[in-house]
Parts: C-alpha cells; sequence; structure tokens
C-alpha cells in the first residue's frame, strides 16, 4: 500500500498541492531545491513532478522527486504510455518503489511532434492504470487526469466521462483536472461524472495568470480551454503589440511602448484573477488545488497568501 494516501487526506481537509518540472539546465536544477524548499513552508500534501515522453527526462524526474522527498512533502510522478514498453513501464515503476515514491499520475501523454501514435505497448491511460494494478497491486496510489471541457482527442464531453468512469473501474484514486477557466463549465462537467458513476475525488489543475503568451499558448496549443470573457478583456486590456508572441524585436526591444507597464500591470491583474478563480473553486467544495508553480515560488507564494490558502479568512 501506498505510504501515505492522498485519498485519506482528502477526506478530512481540502489539499493544496504544487506541479513542478525537471529544469532543462544545471544551473535550473542547482536553483530547484531552493524552490522546493520555499513551496514546502505551505505545507503542501504533494508535489507533483512533470515526465518527458518515454522517460526521456526520467532521471532528471526522479532526481526531482528526490529533492521532493528530502523536502518532506509526498512527490507524485506523472507517467506517460509514450514510446513506453510493458516491460519498460514495469522496470522504471520498480525503480520508482525502490526510491521511495509510490505516488503516480497515469497519462496517455502528447504524441511526439509529427507523429500520430504513442509508440508503445499502449494507447491510453485506462490501459496504463489496468496495467499498474494488475502489476502492482495496492502498492501505487493512481492519480488520472480529468478535462471539464473534455480532452481535446475525445470525440465528445460524453465519450470524455466515459472514459473517465473507465479510469476508474481499471483502479484509479482520485482526478487531477486539467485547466478550467470556465466556471459554468466545470460544474456541468463535475455533475456530469457525478451522474456518471465517478466517485473519486477531484484535485483541481489552476495555473497562475502571470504571462500572457503563456496564458495563451497554454489554452489554444495544449488544452483547447476556453477563456472566459473576464480573461479575454484582461488580456485585451494590456495587448502587446503587434502580439504577445513577437513582442520585441531582433534587439530585445518591444514593439509596443507601453510594454514594461502591460507587463506589470498584466500580471498584477492576473494574480488578482487566479486568486478570485481558487476562490469559486473552494467554494464548490472541490477536493484540492494543485497549483501549477511553473517553478516560481514567489509568484505562487503571493497567491497563497493573499487567496488565504493556508491561513483563516
Amino acid at each position: 500500500m501506498a505510504s501515505v494516501k492522498l485519498t485519506e487526506l482528502m477526506k478530512e481537509r481540502q489539499l493544496l498541492s504544487f506541479e513542478l518540472f525537471p529544469p532543462k539546465t544545471d544551473k535550473g536544477m542547482e536553483n530547484l531545491p531552493g524552490t522546493i524548499e520555499h513551496l514546502c513552508q505551505f505545507e503542501p500534501e504533494y508535489i507533483s513532478v512533470t515526465y518527458g515522453a518515454g522517460g526521456g527526462n526520467v532521471g532528471a524526474n526522479r532526481e526531482v522527486c528526490q529533492m521532493v522527498k528530502k523536502a518532506g512533502t509526498v512527490p507524485v510522478t506523472h507517467f506517460t504510455v509514450i514510446k513506453n514498453t510493458k516491460e519498460g513501464i514495469r522496470d522504471q515503476l520498480e525503480t520508482y518503489l525502490r526510491e521511495g515514491v509510490d505516488h503516480i499520475l497515469a497519462l496517455r501523454g502528447d504524441f511526439p511532434r509529427g507523429e500520430h501514435s504513442t509508440g508503445g505497448d499502449f494507447n491510453y491511460a485506462t490501459d496504463l492504470v489496468k496495467f499498474i494494478r494488475r502489476e502492482f497491486g495496492d502498492k501505487f496510489e493512481i492519480a488520472v487526469a480529468g478535462s471539464p471541457e473534455g480532452h481535446i482527442a475525445c470525440r465528445s464531453l460524453d465519450a470524455d466521462v466515459s472514459v473517465l468512469k473507465m479510469k476508474q473501474d481499471n483502479g484509479a484514486d482520485y482526478i487531477m483536472t486539467q485547466l478550467c477557466w470556465d466556471m459554468e463549465q466545470f460544474k456541468y462537467w463535475l455533475d456530469a461524472i457525478r451522474e456518471a458513476g465517478v466517485t473519486m475525488p477531484v484535485d483541481v489543475g489552476v495555473m497562475p495568470i502571470l504571462d500572457q503568451a503563456a496564458t495563451i499558448n497554454m489554452a489554444l496549443s495544449r488544452n483547447g480551454c476556453v477563456m472566459d470573457s473576464e480573461l479575454c478583456r484582461l488580456i485585451s486590456r494590456n495587448w502587446l503589440f503587434p502580439n504577445p508572441f513577437n513582442a520585441k524585436d531582433a534587439d530585445g526591444k518591444p514593439f509596443d511602448m507601453f510594454y514594461e507597464d502591460k507587463v506589470k500591470r498584466f500580471k498584477e491583474e492576473g494574480i488578482e484573477y487566479t486568486i478570485r478563480q481558487i476562490d469559486e473553486y473552494r467554494a464548490l467544495g472541490v477536493d484540492g488545488i494543485h497549483l501549477y508553480a511553473l517553478n516560481k515560488w514567489k509568484d505562487v507564494s503571493e497567491i497563497i497568501d493573499r487567496s488565504g490558502l493556508r491561513t483563516l479568512i
């Protein structure tokens, strides 16, 4: 059995957790323990660590998981089926167990650029969940992704809800949601999964709104998320001309004469937007708030302090 059952903790309180990614540079890896130390001052119940396709960054992933353990909280490793064989999955998961990592987010993962299949033995996260349960019993606590607006590869929201029920039936323990800025859609999805018999706890993924280009990129290139009218107005009020993806010339000089003011104002208003979103999720009684820390502890710390996530209001 997993050393700590997060689902049991969810019965007692609303959890706080973070997502980190293994930095690609040596300097980034050197700085990461300090970031984790700062985040752990808020006593998160766990920190999840992303995983490259086919284990491309598995060494760095495992190193970061050990940093999280050393800091005194639970590491939850992401794990995908991309370019992974059954034997490879078994070997990697046995290594995680030997290293004291017994919590996993089971994912299909994004197809490598230019490819249209997983390139491994499994095609879906449902298969991975079933395999882990068959091979390892209850040694892992398994989280799965949930998409309140429907996965971009799924034909309909109804079909996506059915897949989530299948993940539960195959042995998944709880849900980590993808981004959702549309609160009415989230409420609809939550009602839909409960009606379908999905009883797993729901841990909500929240990305701090800090940067225009990153926000648009995450919404459209990764998740197919609807940006609500409030977020659209926030972007429009602070639009970087000619566009946020091409805001500086070859010498690094901004085209927009109000660039610095807009960047600062967007970040300030984005933090306020993020806090209001957290307030709405908490009021709905979700089982946890999972903040995408983006390896930036200062901004995340401000959001936690101002939202009262770890204080009484």
